[in-house]
C-alpha cells in the first residue's frame, strides 16, 4: 500500500487504542454504520491532514466504510501516534503518511502525497493542506469538489482566503459548529492541555500563577480547568468583549507585560503569532514554563527566544531550558508545538465523537450538494449540527423536551402577547 509510517509491527497496538477509543464514540458508530449500508462517498477520495490519533482513525474508519478512498497525513509533526498509523495502514487499509518527528520537508512530502492522488474532499486541520493545493499542488485543485476545517487559526486563514478571493472551493467550517467549539474546544482543550503540561513536567497547578493568552472557547476551558485544580489563573486578551468576559467570568485580566514577571505557567490559545516575545520572556521569573495550544507553534516567539539564550539543554523529554543572559531559565514545552497533543493524547475520544460526526457528515454534504455551493467558507448546517447533539444526548441516554404545538404557535407569532 501506498504510505510512509515509521513501523507496521506497531499495528497490534494501535488497532487496541483504536477500538477503546471507538467504545466512547457512539455518534461517530452510528453514523459509520449507516455509512457502510448506504456508501454515500462510494467513488470519492478523501484527503486529510489531520492529527494522527486513535479518535481521527475512527474518523478514517468511518470515511471508508462509506466507500470513499482515504489518504491521511499530519497535521503537526508531534501529534502522530506511530502505533495508530501502523494500525490505519495494516488493519483498516487507509494510506497513511505521517511519522511522529518529522521534519518540515517530510511534513510537506507527506501532504504532497495525499493531494497528489487527486482528491474529491480534503479535510484539514490548520488549512496546510488547502493552502498547498493553492500553491504547489495548484494542478490538483480542480478536482477538489469542497474541504472542511477544523480549527479556529484555520477558519481564520480560509476566510481570509474568500475576503481576497482566491479560495478555490467551498468550505465548510467545522470548527464552527456548536457541536465542535462548544465541547471539542472548551471542555476538550481545557483538560488535554492541563494533561499535556502534567505530563511533560510534573508540576502541581494549584497555587501556581497560570497566564492563559486567549479567552476564546479553547481559553476558557483551560482557564476554568487552571481554576478547578487551584491555580490562580490571569487572563490575557486583545479583543474588549472576551476581556470584559473573562473578568466577569472572576478571572484576573492583564497585559501580558504586567503577567509576564508574576506567571509560573503561561499557555497560549489565541491562533495567532508572537503572542509571546522578547519583551515578555525577558521579563518571566526563572523556571517559568511557557506552552502553546494554539494550532500553530509561532504564537511563541522561540526564535527570539533561541537568540536571547546562551544556554540551551533538555531538561526532561519535552521540555527544553533556555537560560538567558540574567541567569534566568525558562522552560519551553515541547518545541512549542501543541503542547496537548504532543505530550499527551490529545483530547477525549467523548468530546472528538462531536467534532469527527461533524466531519464525516460534512463530507457527505459536500458530495451530495457541491454544485450548489460557491467558493465560499459555509457554515456546519443548522440541522446537521441539532442532529449530532440530539444523537449524543440520546447515546447517553438523556432526555429533553419537546415543544408542544401552543409552544411553536407562540413562539413564530408576533400578536401573542401578555
Amino acid at each position: 500500500m501506498n504510505c510512509d509510517i515509521h513501523d507496521p509491527k506497531l499495528a497490534s497496538a494501535g488497532r487496541q487504542r483504536i477500538l477503546w477509543a471507538d467504545r466512547n464514540m457512539p455518534v461517530l458508530k452510528r453514523i459509520r454504520e449507516r455509512f457502510d449500508k448506504e456508501k454515500p462517498l462510494d467513488g470519492y477520495t478523501i484527503g486529510a491532514c489531520l492529527h494522527v490519533t486513535t479518535e481521527t482513525a475512527n474518523l478514517m474508519r468511518t470515511l471508508k466504510a462509506g466507500g470513499a478512498r482515504v489518504l491521511l497525513c499530519a497535521s503537526n509533526p508531534l501529534s502522530t501516534q506511530d502505533s495508530t498509523a501502523a494500525s490505519l495502514v495494516e488493519d483498516y487499509g487507509i494510506e497513511v503518511f505521517a511519522i511522529r518527528g518529522e521534519d518540515r520537508d517530510t511534513y510537506y512530502k507527506h501532504i504532497q502525497s495525499v493531494i497528489s492522488a487527486g482528491c474529491h474532499v480534503t479535510m484539514d486541520d490548520g488549512a496546510d493542506v488547502v493552502s498547498t493545493l493553492h500553491s504547489d499542488g495548484a494542478k490538483y485543485a480542480a478536482s477538489v469538489l469542497g474541504g472542511t476545517e477544523e480549527t479556529t487559526t484555520g477558519v481564520i486563514r480560509l476566510r481570509s482566503m474568500e475576503k481576497d478571493s482566491v479560495l478555490k472551493y467551498p468550505i465548510i467550517a467545522v470548527n464552527d459548529a456548536i457541536t465542535k467549539h462548544f465541547f471539542d474546544n472548551r471542555y476538550g482543550t481545557g483538560q488535554s492541555t492541563i494533561d499535556g503540561v502534567l505530563r511533560a513536567t510534573n508540576m502541581l497547578i494549584a497555587g501556581s500563577t497560570v497566564v492563559v493568552a486567549g479567552y476564546g472557547w479553547c481559553g476558557r476551558g483551560l482557564a476554568y480547568k487552571a481554576r478547578g485544580m487551584g491555580g490562580h489563573v490571569i487572563v490575557t486578551e486583545v479583543d474588549p468583549f472576551r476581556a470584559l468576559e473573562a473578568s466577569m467570568d472572576g478571572f484576573r485580566v492583564l497585559p501580558m507585560k504586567a503577567a509576564a514577571p508574576i506567571g509560573d505557567l503561561f499557555v497560549t490559545v489565541t491562533g495567532d503569532c508572537s503572542v509571546i516575545r522578547k519583551e515578555h520572556f525577558e521579563m518571566m521569573k526563572d523556571g517559568a514554563v511557557v506552552a502553546n495550544s494554539g494550532h500553530f507553534d509561532v504564537e511563541l516567539d522561540l526564535v527570539q527566544l533561541g537568540e536571547m539564550a546562551v544556554k540551551r539543554e533538555m531538561a526532561r523529554p519535552l521540555v527544553e531550558g533556555m537560560t538567558l543572559a540574567n541567569g534566568r531559565t525558562i522552560f519551553v514545552l515541547a518545541e512549542g508545538r501543541l503542547v496537548n497533543l504532543s505530550a499527551a493524547e490529545g483530547h477525549p475520544a467523548c468530546v472528538m465523537d462531536m467534532s469527527f460526526a461533524n466531519q464525516s457528515l460534512s463530507a457527505e454534504y459536500i458530495i451530495k450538494n457541491h454544485e450548489k455551493l460557491e467558493r465560499k467558507v459555509y457554515p456546519v448546517p443548522k440541522e446537521m449540527d441539532r442532529y449530532i447533539a440530539s444523537l449524543k444526548l440520546e447515546t447517553l441516554g438523556i432526555e429533553i423536551d419537546t415543544l408542544t404545538p401552543e409552544q411553536v404557535k407562540y413562539l413564530s407569532s408576533w400578536d401573542m402577547g401578555t
